[in-house]
């Protein structure tokens, strides 16, 4: 297939659907939730906006079709994320959160597992999902041999699987009503047979467990599950939040199982991969805002002078830099999410491009609003001009969904090392040299 940027009529009609939805839907939603100053009272503002996306198909959309969803491709899905972010991202990332929550079901397409996806496909109600792996000390290092691991444990009792430990940052994870999430894919470490060998690999005990709103209500609700502290963040500060929870010896049949111990890692790193890239259209959905925004301020003020400000050089340069890495973000983004999915090169190739498609877009948003602001100046200082918003979401981007330092660029080193590493696999295929 030629090099094409043309949108396809499915493409374009997403586009359409997304733009609409956004402005129709999410930005009535941000008018309504900004009446509180809790975060978690904003976040249930955005319910009445959950359940219209799930009505107009967006969270059926994020099943794979292979298990009764109705989910197109991924840069698709980037054309949708980066539509919805350019308007409200708080609203929206509840949304994309559940996505995120149903891709290692997405990934894995285990056909026993079709009844945990049957609220997500009925296009009713505003059932929520997460992908919970987080924890309160972080898991950048989770992986390494000899470290603790996950303090979120499960352990093997007879046809039941018991689960111990405490989460953070899953976004989605507590629900709308701190009683749980819908749906949770809970990341832990299998105990039943501990492994005390200072060489054995962490991987092989890491599994990934179904729970359930009625798993957590049969277990007698918050004597299972309870949510120790509240995370109110600088910015996104409508979506799910990723509360402090713990689980106290729930108990799950062994059907809840998805991943088997040793199967889980790679698909957690998968799940990730695949948010990677969506990350990359947040990131270009706030470069455009924030573009939009600092375009529209330089062309109808002057600041007391003869011409409007964008007829002086230094703003018309920064205004042009925000455009110019607004363009080859986006770029990178879809080149990245047809890689992922397409190839050509193998997995590892095409994931370092969804890895850079995340580092690099979500650096450069951050550069791009303050370069926004610095065009417009101290105005942008206002609280009710959109700058500071603007900000506050786009410095998330390069430390959630995996921090940049911590996580992304390590896996990006962890790719050049290997013996095997073929740089530009992902652009012309495997080289020479590594066949």
């Amino acid at each position: 297939m030629p090099v094409d940027f043309h949108l396809s009529q499915n493409e374009a009609g997403v586009r359409t659907a997304a733009a609409s939805f956004a402005h129709k839907v999410l930005k009535p939603a941000r008018t309504e939730y900004m009446t509180y100053e809790d975060h978690y009272k904003r976040f249930q503002a955005t319910r009445s906006a959950y359940a219209a996306a799930a009505t107009g198909g967006l969270v059926k959309g994020q099943v794979a079709p292979a298990i009764g969803g109705t989910g197109g491709s991924l840069i698709e899905a980037a054309i949708l994320v980066e539509e919805c972010y350019a308007v409200e991202p708080a609203a929206a990332l509840t949304i994309f959160a559940t996505g995120l929550g149903l891709t290692p079901l997405n990934l894995t397409q285990k056909p026993e597992h079709s009844e945990f996806l049957a609220p997500f496909i009925s296009s009713e109600g505003t059932p929520l999902a997460s992908l919970v792996f987080s924890e309160p000390g972080g898991v950048a290092n989770y992986l390494e041999k000899g470290a603790p691991g996950l303090n979120t444990t499960a352990r093997r009792e007879g046809d039941e699987w018991v689960i111990n430990g405490e989460k953070k940052w899953a976004t989605n994870s507590a629900g709308w009503d701190n009683r749980g999430a819908d749906l949770a894919c809970v990341v832990c470490r299998d105990i039943t047979n501990p492994i005390s060998s200072p060489d054995a690999d962490p991987k092989d005990s890491i599994m990934i467990i179904l729970v359930t709103r009625a798993d957590l209500e049969r277990n007698g609700g918050d004597k299972c599950f309870q949510v120790l502290g509240e995370v109110s963040t600088l910015g996104h500060t409508a979506s799910g939040p990723g509360p402090h929870i713990k689980y106290t010896n729930v108990r799950v049949p062994a059907k809840n199982v998805l991943c088997q111990p040793g199967e889980a890692a790679a698909v957690v790193s998968g799940s990730f991969d695949a948010s990677a890239v969506l990350v990359g259209a947040m990131s270009v959905g706030v470069m455009r805002a924030a573009f939009d925004a600092a375009l529209a301020f330089a062309k109808r003020d002057d600041r007391r002078g003869k011409t409007p400000l964008l007829q002086h050089q230094a703003v018309a340069d920064l205004l042009s830099g925000i455009k110019m890495q607004t363009e080859a973000c986006r770029a990178l983004t879809w080149k990245a999410a047809h890689a992922l999915e397409n190839g050509p090169g193998d997995y590892n190739a095409r994931r370092e491009l969804a890895l850079a498609a995340k580092v690099y877009c979500s650096d450069a948003a951050v550069k791009a609003v303050m370069e926004a602001i610095n065009a417009v100046g101290v105005t942008a200082y206002d609280s009710e001009q959109p700058f500071a918003d603007l900000l506050k979401n786009a410095v998330a981007l390069p430390i959630f969904d995996g921090g940049n330092v911590g996580i992304r660029r390590r896996h990006l080193q962890q790719l050049m090392l290997s013996p095997n590493y073929d740089p530009w696999a992902a652009t012309y295929g495997p080289s020479e040299l590594s066949e």
